[in-house]
């Protein structure tokens, strides 16, 4: 009997709870692209670093309160998060909720040296405020093999005239 969270193809794997979250924390290792939505178009976008990823699957990033994006999340808390991880191919769309706060314990936890480049008040930097996503949809892609395999497949395909996609694709439920 075929897995229902794959297709006979093995081309669909919708991944929930652990599997879906180690896919999640594995996937936003790359450089992401922070959307918020306005009223106008294109939506605003801009690369972030990612602090972490929670066990419940909620990411996390520094802030600047004075940003425009803290100002768009509290009209609009809906976020559209964009990772790719360049080298594998890999790549992760999610759709979530942002909250903005000064918890203590979450500047504390997710801090690194490097964020004192954007906040030169350190940890107590007045301007230092935590992003959390709680992801709402979750869609990745990646291959089933590494790039020099699938890049070869693909040249093979382009000769024989068959498909030979290693591409696999689904959604997270975390």
């Amino acid at each position: 009997m075929q897995d229902p969270r794959h297709d006979e193809d093995g081309h669909i794997q919708n991944l929930a709870g652990a599997e879906a979250l180690e896919k999640l924390k594995d996937l936003a290792e790359g450089m992401c692209m922070f959307t918020t939505f306005t009223d106008s178009r294109p939506a605003p976008s801009r690369p972030m670093a990612l602090q972490g990823v929670d066990d419940d699957g909620a990411l996390y990033f520094l802030s600047a309160a004075s940003s425009n994006k803290n100002k768009e999340l509290a009209t609009d808390p809906a976020v559209q998060l964009f990772f790719c991880k360049e080298g594998p191919s890999e790549y992760l769309s999610l759709y979530g909720t942002a909250t903005v706060s000064q918890d203590r314990q979450k500047i504390e936890e997710y801090w690194t040296p490097f964020a004192k480049i954007w906040f030169q008040g350190g940890k107590d930097d007045p301007d230092l405020t935590v992003i959390r996503v709680q992801p709402e949809s979750c869609r990745y892609w990646d291959t089933k093999n590494n790039r020099a395999v699938s890049f070869i497949k693909m040249a093979a395909s382009l000769v024989t005239g068959k498909t030979m996609d290693d591409g696999v694709e689904g959604e997270l439920k975390v």
